[in-house]
């Protein structure tokens, strides 16, 4: 079984409306699990597709060109309390 998480919103008539559309072969059955905020809104920290796509193609072409930091000086400069 795949999984996939995607926000969406549950409008008056209680149907699901996903914000984005899911990459599957339809028709299919899934498995839902419905997680609600009991806050008015719900908190989402969730940084955009386009915007980790972007992040991981600056990473990987910095490893290419042997832009690295040993695993073991990865912690050196961060504060932990």
């Amino acid at each position: 079984m795949k999984a996939f998480e995607v926000m969406g919103t549950l409008n008056n008539n209680s149907q699901l409306l996903l914000d984005e559309q899911l990459e599957i072969n339809t028709p299919s059955r899934v498995k839902v699990i419905i997680l609600v905020s009991e806050e008015e809104e719900f908190d989402c920290d969730d940084t955009p597709v386009e915007e980790i796509k972007a992040s991981l193609r600056t990473a990987l072409q910095e490893a290419k060109a042997g832009k690295t930091i040993p695993l073991n000086k990865m912690w050196d400069d961060i504060d932990v309390e």
